[in-house]
């Protein structure tokens, strides 16, 4: 049996218009979509949405997680996971919606920060480097070490 298809609301029919978001649909057929937890799939259609021809985004991370209705660790968590499977990228003040990879990254697993060295090297949002970089006057991390872990 042939379903032929036909629109249901012919006078409501979308059209592509200046701002028009898009997902591939092999973001659903090739398992990307079964792959997100609910919160990384709202971060990912949100910036779609939010996106440009080129999926830039210039939404502030405070913006996204109030309209998500996330706080803000699980914003962090979702952001970043994105990042880890490939789908997003974020510099720090913009964010660009990646073409696909060539099949869903899955088994990549949130790297532990367990050191003074994991944190110094891979942890973005730390105080120790946020301090660092705003205070722009070469002191080196350990000058400021009293600031982020209460010693004197």
């Amino acid at each position: 049996m042939i379903i032929k298809k036909e629109p249901l609301v012919p006078e409501r029919i979308r059209k592509i218009e200046k701002g028009f978001g898009f997902i591939p649909t092999r973001f659903l057929t090739g398992g990307f979509f079964s792959s997100l937890s609910q919160h990384e799939k709202l971060i990912y259609f949100l910036l779609v949405l939010a996106s440009d021809r080129d999926g830039l985004s210039y939404y502030s991370q405070d913006k996204m997680s109030s309209l998500l209705e996330l706080s803000l660790d699980e914003f962090l968590e979702g952001r970043n996971a994105l990042i880890r499977k490939s789908l997003i990228a974020f510099n720090g003040l913009i964010f660009q919606v990646l073409s696909l990879p060539a099949k869903p990254l899955e088994n990549i697993t949130k790297r532990e920060l367990v050191t003074r060295e994991d944190f110094l090297g891979n942890d973005s949002l730390s105080i120790r480097q946020f301090l660092n970089k705003s205070l722009g006057d070469g002191q080196s991390p350990d000058k400021i070490k009293g600031a982020t872990n209460g010693q004197g």
